[in-house]
């Protein structure tokens, strides 16, 4: 509420959107670990060779995604850098105080 305060008082163009399946758009640099106990209900046989266990004894299996996956730890770090060098080579910049924000001037007024 602050911030739709101040946008108003300095008299600010606010500009909402959402990117469909905007984590497809991200390449993910590292690998995943998951448990492999549900990758082997489907195809035993397949991921069999695969499986690592860790000192406790519980089965896992690494696998490496070639695009980021929603709700994996780096998914929305990579998309956030994706979409702000994307902003930036628009030549909007990037809030100092909040990150999430972007601003450009248009004819004058300041866009959010």
């Amino acid at each position: 509420m602050l911030s739709c305060t101040i946008d108003e008082k300095e008299g600010r163009y606010i500009v909402v959107t959402d990117i469909p399946v905007a984590f497809l758009h991200v390449d993910m640099e590292e690998s995943i670990g998951t448990i492999a106990k549900l990758i082997i209900k489907f195809e035993p046989i397949l991921y069999r060779k695969h499986i690592w266990y860790n000192q406790k004894g519980k089965s896992i299996i690494y696998i490496q995604l070639k695009k980021a996956l929603y709700g994996t730890q780096q998914a929305a770090f990579l998309f956030w850098r994706l979409l702000s060098s994307t902003l930036q080579a628009w030549v909007l910049k990037i809030n100092e105080y909040d990150h999430c924000v972007a601003n450009k001037l248009i004819e004058g007024n300041n866009v959010l």
